[in-house]
């Protein structure tokens, strides 16, 4: 339970602590005073958002703490444990907002994070405001209403999970589907490019390969043209090496070579000359010989080249992604060819998928059906006390159309009522709860609803203006039924009636004053002849008489 709240200059209010007991606790002034400065603080370190127009005006920062018994609190220990946080009976969350918009939250003095502080709130406060009675009209929220009454969290998550994959499975019978049609519709040309491409037979990185030896042996090419033609010098005419074989015979033959001993280095010179000619001719030769210049497999090799990059111009491919193209059209016509057999996997996989889903969601479905007659006789029994006898509450569940199944499972959920029932009346027409016409009954339907709905784990409940459109004898019927609730939670109720403040265990006035020439908002707890002034105020209104004052009286006695 909310124990203390502290709150420093948050919009009208400068300093306010404000300790708070068990019980019900109600929280009354005038229409302005600041009732909802009380609410935004609370919101504040429950984790709303940190907005800087809640900050007082002229001052830097604002500030709130509350702090809790969690004594009986299994659920907010756990999760402290969970964020690792020191743990006691007693939780302080502190809450400060700059005027740079900087926010910073503290949990028993470690900072959390604002994700962690709603998860920890959620174990703590129970907030209903004036626009809940709206969200009870939407039938959108039926059903994760009936859900988290019921408690079927867990069983949701599997449901979910199930339809997640049946979905997958639809989904992989649409994709297959649209792809077969779209090769189908160029399965001709689809057919016409792989006759093309199987003879081309296109290589990955066959062009690189390809330049490389064009480049290598048109270099070779031009070598061997050198050769050719420096060999062709050494045999022009008879030929270099003929020539000095020949001069060589004719001075070894000749008398004279015999008579002048000069020749004889000539004809040893000849001979040197003769062999080394020998030699650069045969190194010649051998060059070309090794040479890989081979004029066939060049034409070849261009012949090659040109046709890949044709087919690359033809495909607007790179020549290196033909072979993909090739892959990928063989890969669309063997989904053609094979598409029965895989669709009829496919679609034996959705089926089983579906039958899975269903069965899940049927179990969903009658847990969910379960709850709802729970939840019918428990808020049937909770309108009786608020004068509404004549309602019926009913939980009505039908079967969504398939189009319409989802991660929530098969059900429609909407909550629906008939008023002015008789005792014992058959054919109970019941409608929407739109359609209930009454502010009224539609407030004390909301209190019923939502002290149903609580969650047992839960012990602190505000009520904001539950009262709206009531008065009298409904007043009192709602201020009893809150004080009983109080019993087991704390409950905290803003409100304008008097037969509700009446019956609270505490009660706290919240009035504007003037301070330093600014109004500032105050907290004051009444006791004594301070509340029953407050009441004949809420009677009277401005001017409180005598009678009021009597009837203020009568209500506390009534209440005690």
């Amino acid at each position: 339970m909310l124990i203390q709240l502290s709150i420093r200059n948050i919009i009208l209010i400068e300093s306010c602590d404000i300790t708070l007991k068990e019980g019900l606790c109600v929280l009354s002034g005038e229409t302005g005073a600041g009732k909802s400065i009380l609410l935004d603080s609370l919101g504040l370190v429950l984790g709303a958002r940190a907005d800087i127009g809640l900050i007082r005006s002229g001052e830097a920062q604002g500030s709130v703490s509350a702090e809790f018994d969690i004594y009986n609190n299994v659920a907010a220990k756990q999760i402290l444990a969970e964020l690792d946080i020191e743990q006691a009976d007693t939780l302080i969350i502190r809450r400060s907002i700059s005027a740079d918009g900087k926010s910073r939250a503290l949990v028993n003095d470690q900072v959390v994070t604002v994700a962690a502080l709603k998860k920890i709130a959620e174990t703590l406060v129970e907030l209903h405001g004036q626009h809940d009675q709206k969200s009870l009209q939407d039938t959108v929220l039926h059903r994760s209403m009936l859900t988290d009454y019921a408690k079927l969290g867990d069983m949701q998550k599997i449901v979910a999970a199930s339809y997640q994959k049946w979905n997958l499975s639809k989904n992989a019978i649409s994709e297959m589907m649209a792809e077969v049609e779209r090769a189908l519709r160029e399965q001709d040309y689809l057919r016409h490019m792989r006759g093309e491409l199987k003879i081309l037979n296109p290589q990955l990185g066959e062009e690189e390969a390809l330049t490389t030896s064009r480049t290598s042996m048109m270099q070779s090419e031009k070598m061997f043209s050198v050769l050719n033609e420096a060999i062709a010098e050494l045999n022009h005419g008879k030929g270099v090496l003929a020539a000095l074989r020949n001069c060589q015979r004719t001075l070894t033959r000749s008398s004279i070579s015999t008579i002048s001993q000069a020749f004889a280095p000539i004809i040893e010179g000849l001979e040197k000359a003769a062999i080394e000619a020998e030699e650069v001719q045969y190194a010649l030769e051998k060059i070309g010989q090794d040479s890989q210049f081979n004029p066939t497999k060049l034409e070849e090799i261009e012949e090659r080249l040109f046709a890949l990059k044709a087919a690359g111009r033809k495909y607007n491919l790179p020549v290196d992604e033909l072979a993909v193209l090739r892959d990928q059209v063989d890969e669309k016509l063997s989904i053609i060819d094979s598409q029965e057999n895989k669709l009829k996997a496919l679609k034996a996989a959705e089926k089983e998928a579906k039958e899975d889903f269903y069965s899940k969601a049927s179990t969903l479905s009658e847990q969910r059906a379960k709850a709802g007659a729970k939840l019918e006789a428990a808020i049937e029994k909770e309108l009786a006390p608020l004068k509404m006898e004549g309602t019926r509450f009913r939980v009505h569940i039908d079967r969504l159309p398939e189009a319409n199944w989802g991660a929530s499972g098969i059900d429609y959920v909407q909550f629906e009522c008939a008023t002015n029932v008789t005792k014992g009346a058959k054919d109970i027409a019941y409608s929407s709860l739109s359609k209930i016409a009454s502010g009224g009954e539609l407030s004390r339907f909301m209190l019923a609803m939502k002290v149903a709905l609580s969650g047992n784990n839960i012990s602190t409940i505000i009520f904001d203006e539950i009262d709206t459109g009531t008065g009298g004898a409904v007043a009192d019927a709602i201020g009893k039924r809150l004080a009983a609730l109080g019993k087991n939670s704390q409950v905290l109720v803003v409100t304008h009636l008097p037969q509700v403040a009446a019956r609270g265990s505490q009660h706290l006035l919240i009035k504007k004053q003037e301070k330093n020439k600014k109004i500032i908002t105050q907290v004051t707890e009444l006791v004594g002849e301070q509340r029953e002034e407050e009441l004949a105020r809420m009677l009277a209104g401005e001017v409180i008489t005598s009678e009021a004052r009597k009837a203020a009286q009568k209500l506390l006695e009534h209440a005690a």
